[in-house]
């Protein structure tokens, strides 16, 4: 900062010099030539002594000038170097992970500049929130199939356990379990870094979405549900990935299976409004909170007091990577529901090609 500030009031004392300087000289010269031009004046003019008060005044004139140029120099210079030093010690906390403390608003021409540095320091925090946050959920949702998979593994070791077919799937159910967050999580980057695989065709929705679904129709049943599907007469253009798609509606359905008490039904419904086209999963399950439905997308996020029946868990990420691909296709998924005990629906809007 002190070597800015010199080079500055530097700068502004040689400028503020050279015109006192200058004008000095000039006035000096000017009076010189006016006096001597003169014709009306007497020969015994006392002309050393005029010259003599027209430098004083000129010498006098320089110093406060100079020293008003000085003081004028300071000022200005302090309230340049003062901001921009903070913006350098702010950008330089930003490099070493501190974002957590804003910068003042500074007024003028280096406004703009404060609040685009604050809005990157905003942005770069929530990263690094999301980012540890992320790290958390991951560590949990491995540790628990770990912790399976340490504990029969000692047990057979210590002969607790036998080692039989029924014992080591047991251990092989989390081994899929880890396979398939290492998955979801694989698919979930690519998905957000706008890198998921899309291979999309033209197909009717209506055939995507039933197909799907009836790959289900014997978990639902199952599970003592009825699979009520009802796709309309309307041909539903569409230009996607039938696998994405598909896997889409698998994790629609497959999350209302978990919702869903024995003797609930889940429907599925396939339509077109205008330029978009859309099909809802509803169930009349659990139902979820208001609090909740604003959070449902959130990576590991978990409904609170969420029945997890029939000893069947997701990844915690599955809601989120199916709005990603929905978002993929250009279109939007959406959650709805009245509140708890009183079902949810979730619908996914395309756009349609015709």
């Amino acid at each position: 900062m002190s070597s800015m500030y010199l080079r500055t009031v530097g700068a502004h004392l040689l400028v503020a010099a050279t015109a006192v300087v200058v004008a000095a000289l000039f006035g000096r010269h000017l009076v010189l030539a006016m006096l001597t031009d003169l014709n009306e004046a007497p020969h015994d003019w006392p002309m050393s002594a005029t010259v003599e008060r027209i430098d004083r005044g000129l010498a006098a004139g320089a110093a406060v000038g100079l020293a008003l140029s000085a003081l004028v120099a300071c000022v200005a210079a302090y309230r340049l170097v003062l901001p921009l030093s903070r913006l350098r010690h702010a950008t330089a906390t930003i490099g070493t992970g501190e974002y957590q403390e804003p910068l003042p608003a500074v007024d003028g021409s280096l406004g703009s500049l404060v609040t685009d540095l604050n809005r990157l320091r905003g942005a770069l925090a929530d990263t690094e929130t999301r980012r540890r946050r992320l790290l958390g959920e991951v560590a949990h949702e491995m540790r628990t199939p770990l912790t399976i998979i340490d504990g029969y593994v000692e047990g057979m070791i210590d002969g607790i356990i036998p080692i039989d077919a029924e014992e080591l799937g047991h251990v092989t159910d989390e081994v899929r379990r880890l396979r398939r967050l290492s998955d979801d999580l694989s698919a979930l980057s690519r998905a957000e870094e706008g890198r998921l695989d899309l291979r999309p065709l033209l197909f009717d929705l209506r055939g995507v979405v039933v197909a799907a679904a009836e790959r289900l129709r014997p978990q639902v049943e199952d599970a003592g549900l009825v699979l009520d599907v009802r796709p309309g007469a309307e041909l539903v253009p569409v230009y996607v990935d039938q696998d994405r798609v598909s896997q889409v509606v698998r994790n629609l359905v497959g999350n209302a299976v978990r919702a869903t008490t024995p003797g609930g039904t889940i429907s599925l419904r396939i339509g077109r409004s205008g330029r978009w086209t859309w099909f809802s999963v509803r169930d009349t399950g659990e139902g979820i909170d208001p609090a909740d439905l604003e959070r449902i997308f959130e990576r590991f996020y978990r409904v609170v007091g969420r029945r997890e029946s029939r000893g069947e868990t997701g990844s915690g990420i599955g809601l989120t990577i199916a709005r990603e691909i929905i978002r993929a296709h250009g279109g939007e998924l959406v959650a709805r529901s009245s509140g708890r005990g009183l079902g949810a629906e979730f619908i996914g809007w395309l756009p349609a090609m015709i």
